[in-house]
């Protein structure tokens, strides 16, 4: 009884882990790899003119691919570049540490490797607090700073605690931790999540939607990050730092949004009052990807008004 309680879940695991298909190869933009230091990041370009960097938010699925609309919208006026972060979408998913300094260090080393020019950077939920990190300590890389439905205060700023780390720790055992996270990722549980959690519009969590994101989160390698983020090893505080902030700052947020939500806005706008706030009636966490016309319109609108 024993070793079928722990070899039929390893079993199941092991068939949802050949049986998931790899992630194709994007049929927006053009598709490029990053040889970094720690991984190789795939990433995207489109168009030509001012740099933009879009950065994707995190969860389960999570990838570049929430921005191919708004990608491609931007691309009439800018050269777009939009990574899939280390761990996630199409990018390598080395046995390493996943945690913010990672990601604010990928960041920094894309702009100056990839990008080299001040680009204005786009970044979605957790991403949106390095990017803050990344203009604070290389100012010379950044040309402003877009945040959609940003978190990084209240809503993941706060660092692992023990109760954290155990879970983390289970989350990263072969068998148990391997079937809970298949759980999480489970086609059903996932078109749950983004009904519940991140798409206001149901119709828009469709079954290529749900399809991409299972795809993305059963990649090899993917359940590491995965658990970094659900126990917040990703998070990153940025509350101490934004009085150090001079660039501008444009904030988007979903009137639906859930984490965080649209409350929170009040702590961005206290610290810096002259940042200008955009509210997408009819979205939730990601604005970007349910209204992607009305977002990259209203944001050219702010792009215009940057000095030269």
């Amino acid at each position: 009884m024993g070793g079928a309680a722990v070899g039929l879940p390893a079993l199941a695991n092991a068939l949802i882990a050949r049986r998931s298909p790899r992630l194709e190869t994007p049929r927006w933009g053009r598709y490029r790899r990053y040889a970094w230091k720690q991984g190789e990041c795939a990433f995207q370009v489109l168009g030509e003119g001012p740099p933009l960097l879009l950065l994707h938010s995190f969860g389960p699925g999570h990838d570049s691919d929430e921005w191919s609309q708004a990608g491609e919208y931007l691309a009439a006026n800018h050269e777009v570049f939009v990574p899939d972060l280390l761990g996630w979408g199409r990018s390598d998913r080395p046995r390493l540490n996943y945690d913010s300094e990672l990601y604010i260090q990928l960041i920094s080393d894309f702009l100056e490797d990839i990008v080299q020019q001040p680009s204005t950077i786009v970044a979605a939920g957790l991403s949106a607090a390095y990017a803050v990190q990344v203009a604070v300590d290389r100012p010379e890389l950044v040309r402003s700073l877009a945040a959609v439905v940003p978190s990084g205060i209240e809503v993941h700023g706060d660092e692992p605690d023990l109760k954290d780390a155990l879970v983390h720790r289970l989350l990263r055992l072969p068998v148990l931790g391997t079937s809970a996270l298949n759980l999480y990722t489970s086609r059903t549980a996932l078109g749950q999540y983004l009904r519940r959690d991140v798409i206001r519009t149901p119709e828009q969590v469709d079954a290529a939607r749900v399809e991409h994101h299972y795809r993305s989160s059963h990649q090899a390698g993917s359940h590491a990050p995965l658990a970094a983020y659900l126990t917040g090893y990703l998070n990153h505080r940025v509350d101490e730092i934004l009085a150090r902030l001079d660039l501008p700052l444009w904030l988007a947020w979903g009137r639906h949004a859930t984490t965080p939500p649209i409350e929170t806005a009040d702590f961005w706008l206290k610290q810096l009052p002259d940042t200008e706030l955009e509210v997408f009636e009819e979205t939730g966490n990601l604005p970007h990807l349910e209204a992607p016309g009305r977002f990259c319109r209203r944001l050219e609108r702010h792009l215009s008004t940057l000095p030269e």
